[in-house]
């Protein structure tokens, strides 16, 4: 027989950036600045906290919405840092990873039709999730053009802050005037805020912090960027009581609960790691000013990323490739790997994104490569 298919699936093409992975895996002696992934291990305490719980027999299902322990750490720790109360009970949910929390927030408010306003260029996995979940995903590139986009069927606004792929975040005057159009327009806002704590000049503010926004907001954050924990596969959503409800009844279906080893290691990060993460934050930084530096050498234009650990400079501009050509040759000819920014959307194909997740003796040696490279266009 021939097995029936999900027409929305259908439409969604594999993701650019793992179809790119998958090159690269075919070549283990490549640089990678391609995987958006800390190249630092999760902080030992962390570790010690995973082994502890095995060794107590932390083996069993967790409540389905996480362990009353974890929740009640994540809501202190958010409120500490973002100064943002919730409900330990009632307004957070923990999931496998940000990206089923979000999967699970567009299941829970979506009906057939109802439209997504999504900012370009962001995370690969918000318009397939979207167009999953019956939605249809709309695109902005900046603040002015939403309310030109809105319609009766606009149900909500997805944006990440600092934002892969860009390193780009929000000024406290941006998230204002986003939060205005929300609030007029009676829309949800899903805040992608997983790499909040590597903001590098300026103190991260979260969406819900704003006036009148936690009733409108899902914020969704993780352990995987800051901690370094993304093996660990844990996220939470923090949201109004109905909209946790609702995501936590589809959470009981599809996956039932977390990890609970990874539940107690976490409780370890939120209470105990500041200071590790500062430490990885300060490398970033380093790492982050170095690539500019070289890049703007190369005769690049590029815009100081604000956080995370991405570049997305324009290619063509400066050699006249497609980041597709410039992403295949640099692997082909100096075997160093990179992301062509089609992978973000085809209006981006003259892109390409450089993670910097990667020690910086190794950013030294791929940059002269791609130095190499660029001098030889010419």
């Amino acid at each position: 027989m021939k097995i029936p298919s999900n027409k929305i699936l259908e439409t969604i093409p594999p993701s650019g950036i793992r179809k790119f992975f998958e090159i690269v895996a075919e070549n283990p002696d490549v640089i990678s600045l391609s995987v958006g992934e800390p190249d630092f291990d999760a902080p030992w305490s962390v570790r010690e906290a995973a082994i502890a719980a095995l060794e107590n027999g932390a083996t069993h299902y967790s409540a389905n919405r996480g362990s009353s322990e974890l929740r009640g750490a994540i809501a202190k720790y958010f409120a500490r840092k973002f100064g943002v109360a919730y409900s330990p009970e009632k307004e957070i949910l923990v999931g496998n990873g940000a990206s089923e929390i979000f999967d699970l927030v567009v299941r829970s408010v979506l009906n057939p039709g109802d439209e997504v306003l999504l900012f370009a260029p962001s995370y690969v996995m918000y318009a397939p999730l979207v167009a999953l979940a019956g939605g249809t995903p709309i695109f902005v590139q900046k603040i002015s053009e939403i309310a030109k986009k809105i319609s009766p069927k606009t149900k909500a606004l997805v944006f990440g802050y600092p934002s892969n792929p860009t390193g780009a975040t929000f000024t406290k005057s941006e998230l204002t005037k986003i939060a205005a159009l929300v609030e007029r327009n009676n829309l949800l806002a899903i805040s992608d805020e997983i790499y909040a704590e590597l903001s590098y000049e300026t103190k991260h503010i979260s969406f819900a912090s704003l006036p009148k926004m936690k009733a409108q907001t899902a914020t969704i954050s993780g352990f995987s960027k800051a901690f370094a924990m993304t093996g660990f596969r844990l996220g939470y959503l923090l949201a109004p009581e109905n909209l946790v409800a609702a995501a936590n009844k589809i959470h009981q279906y599809c996956a039932l609960c977390a990890n609970s080893i990874s539940q107690v290691a976490a409780i370890e990060a939120l209470e105990n790691c500041d200071a590790e993460v500062a430490k990885m934050r300060a490398e970033y930084k380093l790492r982050r000013d170095f690539c500019v530096r070289e890049l703007r050498k190369m005769g690049f234009t590029v815009q100081k990323p604000a956080g995370a650990f991405y570049l997305f400079p324009n290619i063509r501009k400066r050699t006249g490739l497609s980041g597709d050509d410039f992403a295949l040759n640099l692997l082909k000819k100096e075997r160093v790997a990179v992301v062509p920014g089609s992978a973000f959307g085809a209006e981006f194909a003259d892109h390409i994104r450089i993670s910097y997740a990667t020690g910086l003796a190794e950013l030294e040696t791929a940059f002269e490569r791609m130095a190499h490279f660029v001098q030889s266009l010419k």
